[in-house]
Order: structure tokens, then sequence, then C-alpha cells
């Protein structure tokens, strides 16, 4: 199969980082440039283009210079931080991502309307999305900084037990979102930004709902599995607390749960059935996944596909492909 034309709503990859855009900005002889191959980011958004997406997230990574891989597999922070290293690293990846959208001419989008006007307009706009509110270092007027420089979405915690709260691949330390991390919220609905709290654990989750004045959404992760549990996926309870408040769960193809594709649909049409078909989102983690079952955003065809062959109905397909999307960053934006 191959990706062809849609045009009933926008496509939107909630969360990804295509071209491994955390890269932006690093000289080409740097340690990660030289392990990971490079910034792809213009190749990644053309191919976004050509697939026919109207927006992908380009996620950075604020714990980046600090992650480290565990032994028996899987990310975590690998020392601490020099002071200031947060911020300015995390500077180094939106600077870039500013200098690629301005090399590339693509649209920023932060609002539903942003997302809207780029489907009418046959555009692939930018979401910069930062995952990871490491780059804060305690100091809430960094949120608004970040804004201003097109953060469309923030991810609270990645793999570092942060200022704010805490993180499924750690035990807990703050018992849950923290008070810096209530601030953080109430600044986040104050500016319009979507609350991602994807890596957060289910104590820090249920803070943030109780905190926060608008819906949230974990942008890339599935349900728990009795016979392959893993950190990183939801308890039924967790994943229903985040629909319940009018959130959405960002459907993730890694290995962790799916070894084809036909796994992954497996996986949407379970979220589907628990939390409803307009709480359902895509998360393709591009570029940074584990083991990934989508590698590319022509394969986005596919899973349409596939749903609609599960029985999933027209309109919870166009939900889950983009249209849930719209409809959170409208009740957050605008």
């Amino acid at each position: 199969m191959t990706a062809r034309p849609h045009t009933r709503v926008p496509w939107i990859d909630v969360h990804a980082h295509p071209g491994r855009c955390f890269l932006a900005g690093l000289a080409d002889d740097s340690p990660y440039a030289l392990l990971l191959g490079g910034d792809g980011t213009v190749a990644a958004l053309d191919a976004a283009r050509a697939a026919g997406l109207a927006a992908v997230s380009f996620a950075t990574v604020a714990d980046l210079a600090v992650l480290a891989p565990r032994p028996g597999g899987g990310l975590h922070a690998g020392r601490a931080f020099r002071a200031g290293e947060a911020h300015a690293d995390h500077q180094r990846q939106l600077q870039g991502l500013r200098s690629f959208v301005e090399r590339t001419g693509a649209p920023i989008a932060r609002t539903a309307d942003d997302l809207e006007r780029a489907h009418a307009a046959g555009q692939t706009a930018v979401l910069i999305t930062c995952e990871g509110g490491d780059f804060l270092e305690g100091e809430l007027g960094r949120v608004a900084e970040a804004h201003a420089q097109g953060m469309a979405s923030l991810t609270l915690v990645h793999y570092r037990v942060n200022e704010i709260g805490d993180i499924q691949t750690e035990a807990p330390e703050h018992g849950g979102l923290t008070t810096f991390g209530r601030d953080v919220v109430a600044e986040c609905n104050r500016l319009g930004v979507v609350i991602d709290c994807a890596h957060a654990t289910f104590a820090t989750t249920r803070d943030v709902l109780e905190a926060s004045d608008a819906p949230v959404m974990i942008s890339h992760s599935h349900l728990d599995h009795a016979d392959r549990s893993h950190p990183r996926l939801l308890s039924d309870d967790h994943a229903r607390a985040v629909a319940d408040a009018g959130g959405l769960v960002g459907a993730w193809p890694a290995g962790v749960t799916s070894e084809t594709i036909e796994d992954f649909v497996d996986e949407i049409v379970r979220l589907i059935e628990l939390i409803g078909g307009d709480h359902v989102a895509i998360g393709t983690d591009l570029d940074a996944n584990f083991r990934p079952v989508v590698t590319e955003h022509a394969q986005l065809a596919d899973v349409a596909t596939l749903m609609g062959g599960r029985g999933v109905a027209d309109a919870d397909v166009d939900g889950v492909m983009g249209g849930n999307v719209v409809a959170l960053f409208r009740a957050v934006a605008g």
C-alpha cells in the first residue's frame, strides 16, 4: 500500500522527532551527529508533505545531554546536568528548528486554526513540541520564552526525574506533581500550550488533571498487557482518566507492543474500545522510537486503511488520524 490523497480532515502526527530534529544546530562532527547520522529535518518534512500530513511534531529532547543507555535496555539520565546546561542545549535545539523553519518556509502551528489553515492550503505545518521540562531549570518564565519561540506543547517529563514530577521508568521521588509542576501547568493553561503527560506516572498525571483547566494528552503510549507489561504503558484507569477529562492518548507504534503494522492497528482498536474514538490520536515517535513498526509517514495511509478494515467507523478513523488533535488544540489554544 502507498500514501494516497485524503481531504476530510487534517492528518497530524502529534509526537515525533523527524530527521532526528533534536540534532538541529549541532556541528556535523559533534559526537551525537556522528553517532546518529546528523540532522535530516528537511528531508523528513518533504516526506511528511508527500504523505499528505497537515502537521507534524518536531520534538526537542530536553534531557538529551545526559541520556545514557541502561545495561538492560532503555534510557535514563546517566549523570546530573551541569549548571545552565539543560537550558543552553534546549536553546540550541529550538534555534536549530527555527532556522529549519525559515529555510523551508514551513508554517509553525500552535492553534487549531493554524492546523486547519495548513490543511486547506495543502501545506505541512511544523508543531514545535518540547519533550521534557528540564530546560526550565525551575524557572517558570522559560515556559513563556519557549512558547514565544513556537512551542505548541510541552511534555512535562522524559527520562529524568526533573523539578516537575515523577516518571514511569524511575522510582518516584515527588509522589506526583510538584508545587513547581503545578505552576507550570497553570502557565501552560494561561499561554494555550498543550500539556503532554507522556512518560509521567499515573500519580503525576492525576495531579496534572486536577490542576489543569484544559484537557491534556499522552502523546505516545498504549494500554498495558498482562503478558508483556512495560513501565511506559498505561493501565486502563490511567488512559480513562485522561479521556474522561477530555484529553487524548496518542497511539505509539513501538516494539514495546507491536511487531507489525497490523499489531499497531490492534492496539489502536483496543484504545478506541476502551476510551472512545474521540480520544485517540497518532504519535509515531518517528526517528527516535524503539523497534518502530511505522518508520515513515507514508505508512499512515496503511494505518487508516487497516482501521477501516477492522470495522472502525469513518468518523473515528478521521478523528484518530488528526481530527481529535484539532479538537484538542481548539480547546486549549483556540
